[in-house]
C-alpha cells in the first residue's frame, strides 16, 4: 500500500503518484490504471465512542491540560 496526495484540478480531484511507484510499475502518461482506495478516516470513525473510560471527558481534558501546562511552565 502506498500513500498519495490529492490535488484539485478545476472541479475534479486527482492523485499524485510517487515517482518510485511510477518507475516500478512502468506507468506512462494517459495510461489507465486501477486503484483500491482506502480512507484514512475510516478507522477513527469506527473507534469513536467504542472505548469506555473510568473518568468523564471533562475530567480527562482537565487532567491533560494540567499535565501539559506543567511541562511548559518556566522553571
Amino acid at each position: 500500500m502506498i500513500a498519495c496526495k490529492t490535488k484539485r484540478w478545476g472541479n475534479s480531484i486527482g492523485i499524485i503518484l510517487p515517482k518510485e511507484v511510477v518507475r516500478e510499475k512502468n506507468i506512462k502518461p494517459e495510461e489507465e490504471i486501477l486503484l483500491d482506495i482506502v480512507e484514512k478516516r475510516t478507522v477513527l470513525r469506527e473507534l469513536f465512542g467504542a472505548l469506555r473510560f473510568k473518568k468523564s471527558t471533562p475530567a480527562l481534558l482537565s487532567e491533560s491540560r494540567k499535565s501539559l501546562s506543567s511541562k511548559f511552565e518556566a522553571p
